[in-house]
């Protein structure tokens, strides 16, 4: 974790970092946004070994510009390999990428770059902004995890996954996430971020109205030969999921997650007094540019993830 504090002084009622890419304080920004365009190819090699190498350049060329300010206002729009994500506030920059091995299974590094700016007003149109972020190096704790739904932890003890979405919450955000997990399963999460009083972030949190659970995040695990939907829709205010089920009735396939995949139908989680709440059977076939268009099943033949009363 690193923390810096810079102090900067504006006659201006506004001061926008991104009409300023063309500065020369983003020319080494571009420059290490080419240097990551050409490492991050070597992602797409057979060879898992050169992948592994290819990951030590990634991570060496992020620390060449993770103390670096302008990070939090520079987008990286060429990056393919990192998802690279923050929340209408700019509260943070959260950046994550996966390394795929030969046996299927997926480890994951980032770094959540944090925004604590203040902007002071002086005078009319005259402000002192104080700059002040800081740099959490993520490190992937997954492996060790046995039970990821009930897992709370700070960066360094991270449970690694790709994230592709943030919602706004009062007092945290949620986060949509990816895991490749391994050849015969893969797993999406919806995961929490909040931020201590001293600062410190935290991943996980109870925040889920779920029938005999207390999950810290949700996880979704299914055939790798398959594909779910999980997706925030904000005009909904819902995160809508695929529902998955098993491909055959009877017991002795629960739990076998390879043999799990969507049924067609959608389940979603609606925003209730600071808590997650699942709604089922949400109609889901007229979204067709946010979600997967499917033929709506019968309800009477679904067997649910998690059961209701």
């Amino acid at each position: 974790m690193y923390k810096y504090l810079l102090f900067f002084l504006f006659v201006t009622s506004e001061f926008n970092f991104l009409a300023q890419k063309n500065d020369s304080s983003f020319v080494f920004l571009k420059e290490v946004e080419q240097e990551l365009k050409i490492i991050e190819k070597g992602f797409l090699s057979r060879i898992e070994s050169e992948r592994v190498e290819t990951n030590k350049k990634f991570i060496a060329a992020w620390d060449k510009i993770v103390n670096d300010v302008n990070i939090l206002y520079y987008s990286f729009d060429s990056i393919k390999e990192a998802s690279i994500i923050f929340p209408k506030n700019k509260k943070f920059k959260l950046i994550t990428w996966n390394l795929n091995k030969d046996d299927g299974a997926h480890t994951y590094f980032g770094y959540l770059i944090v925004n604590n700016s203040k902007r002071l007003k002086k005078s009319f149109l005259n402000y002192t902004t104080i700059s002040e972020f800081e740099v959490f190096k993520l490190r992937d704790h997954s492996i060790e995890v046995k039970s990821p739904e009930n897992y709370i932890s700070g960066p360094d003890k991270w449970f690694g996954m790709l994230y592709t979405q943030i919602i706004e919450c009062d007092g945290f955000y949620t986060l949509i996430g990816w895991d490749g997990n391994s050849k015969l399963t893969k797993r999406k999460f919806i995961d929490v971020l909040y931020f201590k009083s001293d600062g410190e972030p935290i991943f996980g949190k109870d925040i889920f109205k779920i029938p005999k659970k207390s999950p810290k995040r949700l996880m979704f695990e299914y055939s790798s030969e398959v594909s779910m939907s999980l997706k925030y829709i904000e005009r909904k205010k819902q995160i809508v999921y695929s529902h998955l089920a098993s491909r055959e009735d009877g017991a002795f396939l629960e739990g076998m997650f390879q043999f799990y995949g969507p049924d067609g139908s959608f389940d979603a989680l609606e925003l209730k007094k600071d808590r997650w709440v699942t709604v089922e059977d949400v109609d889901a076939r007229n979204n067709q540019k946010e979600m997967d268009k499917r033929n709506k099943p019968n309800p009477k033949n679904q067997k649910s993830l998690f059961k209701f009363k």
